[in-house]
């Protein structure tokens, strides 16, 4: 059973029991390995490390921080290190040898699974030192056609040794303690995400002024498939898989008409106008095939499709410019709501419990599960109703971020007595 936020705010003496004064953080010289960033072509995955790296620098700015990349390059190092000049990017053996030899700490970054519990067995292996892990989904690993919700017995083992284990959605959440895992605190943090605040306001004006796109006066917009087909990236150098392609062509229309229906909408019921944008990128492709293309003329004069990909900051100066974002994925919504700007989730069975998070922070109505008819049903008036009510969306917004906000700074404090 998913538990409420106000569940959340009820901690465990275990957590209190570990809570410290934030007027200590970061006095001792100390460094931690943080596992993180997933992959270049997404900027969500993106997203995840600059997100828990802000926290660790407003929460421990003494504390030296070695990122160990699972996929790094294509702009994103020059990004990141551009934010945190003090930054270590660490991907040679010996860099990581050294970094086990000397950080006192080992953290899994925020992200979609258990992306590399093999490192933190490996850390406590050979170091004996400490990990934890933040803010995951669990098991968050879709296996199609068969055995839909795979997880690995050693992940519950490896859950069960960090000092602590922090959950992205309640979903996760319970499933990891279904499965046994015994952590001695088990919580919910939300998405690293939402700490994200790189940006870049030169590319994003330059792209808003080229295409007529007025502050607050327009809306992004996201496609999606059922699953993303990486396949098409020759930098993944994966083979097409046929029957998730299958599952795409025969759900595409199903999940996007309802998101092209509400562009219309904004188009010819608001004075807003549409931008459509990639998260990953195979989205320019979907966006322009399943939202742009099939558009009426008379909504398409309103509507931008942007052709190229792009990275996180420029992402997030362009986020914070519009009226607010509505899609099917994840992380540009965290990252509009992480910054003020409202955003609608739709999402479905394919992409794991994560959606819950919204349920989890407050913004249930702002979540459309397109496996439901009666959720597909409410996108177009949930949509008008966040940029027509500008007071009631503020106001859903600012409450929100406090709860993220406090679950931030409460498990951002697990890491003291490791820090110091």
């Amino acid at each position: 059973m998913m538990q409420s936020r106000r569940t959340f705010l009820k901690h465990s003496a275990a957590l209190t029991s570990m809570m410290f004064s934030l007027d200590s953080l970061g006095q001792g010289p100390a460094s931690i390995l943080l596992r993180s960033s997933w992959q270049v072509e997404n900027i969500g995955d993106i997203g995840h490390t600059p997100g828990v790296i802000t926290l660790l620098e407003r929460y421990y700015p003494q504390v030296e921080v070695r990122l160990w990349p699972v996929d790094i390059g294509k702009g994103v190092d020059d990004m990141l290190t551009k934010r945190f000049p003090k930054l270590k990017i660490i991907t040679a053996d010996a860099d990581v040898k050294k970094a086990f030899e000397e950080c006192a700490f080992m953290l899994h970054g925020s992200g979609p699974s258990l992306v590399r519990g093999k490192d933190l067995a490996a850390w406590s292996q050979q170091t004996g030192k400490p990990y934890g892990i933040y803010g995951i989904t669990f098991p968050g690993v879709y296996g199609f056609p068969d055995d839909r919700w795979k997880f690995k017995e050693d992940d519950v083992s490896i859950i069960t040794n960090a000092k602590f284990a922090l959950f992205r959605d309640s979903v996760s959440l319970e499933f990891a303690k279904s499965k046994g895992a015994r952590s001695p605190i088990m919580e919910f943090c939300p998405d690293g995400a939402f700490a994200v605040d790189l940006k870049d306001d030169a590319k994003a004006m330059a792209f808003l002024k080229e295409h007529d796109l007025k502050d607050g006066q327009f809306v992004c917009v996201i496609p999606q498939l059922r699953f993303t087909p990486w396949w098409e990236l020759p930098r993944k150098n994966q083979q097409v898989n046929p029957a998730k392609q299958a599952r795409n062509d025969g759900m595409k229309e199903h999940d996007n008409a309802p998101v092209r229906e509400a562009i219309i909408a904004v188009v010819r019921q608001t004075k807003h106008k549409v931008l459509i944008v990639p998260e990953n990128e195979t989205q320019m492709k979907i966006g322009k095939e399943m939202l742009y293309d099939p558009l009426p003329d008379d909504v398409k004069q309103k509507v931008i499709l942007r052709a190229e990909y792009w990275l996180t900051d420029e992402a997030i100066s362009t986020y914070i410019r519009s009226a607010g974002l509505f899609g099917i994925e994840m992380h540009s919504p965290i990252m509009c709501i992480g910054n003020g700007i409202p955003a609608i989730v739709c999402r479905f069975e394919e992409q794991t419990s994560k959606g819950a998070m919204w349920r989890d922070i407050g913004l249930g109505e702002w979540l459309i599960d397109l496996d439901k008819q009666k959720d597909i049903d409410r996108l177009v008036p949930t949509v008008l109703d966040m940029l027509n009510n500008t007071k009631k969306t503020k106001a859903s917004v600012s409450k929100a971020m406090a709860f993220v906000q406090k679950r931030q700074k409460e498990t951002m404090q697990l890491m003291q007595g490791y820090l110091s």
